[in-house]
């Protein structure tokens, strides 16, 4: 497996390094946020990335990558304030690692969200929702899914999502209008062990909320979960709508 470690300190990435090939990676370097740019195209299969680079910061990193690939993003970085980690999920990273941590740690996360990651492979083939032909893309409103490529379209303009960020979109479309518990959807779309940040979801959630640019397409059941439903105003082709 070859990752991409974008850091600029020698003092931790020379021992990031050393630790990940003892478990059989291979670590390619970059030591600024434009090198890791660069280096991004030769299709690693994670980034590890720091936050603190520098000539930009590491979030902005972060969403430039993810604006253009569905690469697996692990954050390491030494802030640790829960607002510096949802603002890492809402832009798409997989996973927030604070300073200092432990080798065995970040190969447990690297292991971890790279079983997610080929999860999101079997829930594209998953069987079609109730109400689609199977066929084709599900349309909901001016919400278009297409789970056989994993795009996304509103108003018939793409909407670039993280793989989890999809996973979960689409998960919520599989029965448009019921409510999906908190628990249920952190098992489907995380799996049953996953440990991580307790407002995960709520991140997750918050982002898809504005990139579909209304947050009435993911309504909060309160105590509950949250359900997708087509916003007022906008034609509504789930199945309950056509009964």
């Amino acid at each position: 497996m070859r990752l991409l470690l974008i850091e600029d300190d020698d003092r931790l990435a020379g021992p990031i390094t050393e630790g990940l090939a003892r478990y059989g990676f291979t670590v390619d370097r970059a030591r600024t946020g434009a090198a890791g740019l660069a280096g991004a195209a030769d299709q690693p299969d994670l980034v590890l990335l720091d936050l603190g680079l520098p000539d930009m910061d590491g979030l902005d990193v972060c969403r430039r990558l993810r604006a253009r690939s569905a690469i697996p993003i692990i954050m390491i970085t030494a802030r640790g304030e829960e607002a510096d980690r949802i603002v890492g999920l809402e832009l798409g990273a997989d996973d927030y690692v604070a300073k200092p941590f432990g080798v065995r740690e970040l190969v447990a996360r690297i292991r971890a969200v790279t079983r997610r990651t080929a999860g999101h492979l079997a829930l594209a083939d998953a069987p079609a929702p109730a109400g689609t032909s199977g066929a084709g893309p599900q349309r909901l409103g001016s919400l278009e899914i297409d789970r056989r490529t994993r795009e996304v379209r509103l108003d018939r303009g793409e909407v670039a999502l993280s793989p989890r960020e999809f996973d979960l979109l689409a998960h919520l479309a599989q029965d448009p209008g019921a409510v999906h518990s908190r628990q249920q959807i952190m098992d489907t779309v995380w799996d049953p062990h996953f440990f991580g940040p307790t407002k995960t979801l709520d991140a997750h959630v918050a982002a898809l909320r504005r990139k579909l640019g209304d947050p009435a397409w993911i309504t909060t059941a309160r105590g509950v979960g949250f359900r997708l439903t087509v916003p007022a105003g906008q034609p509504d082709d789930t199945p309950e709508a056509a009964r």
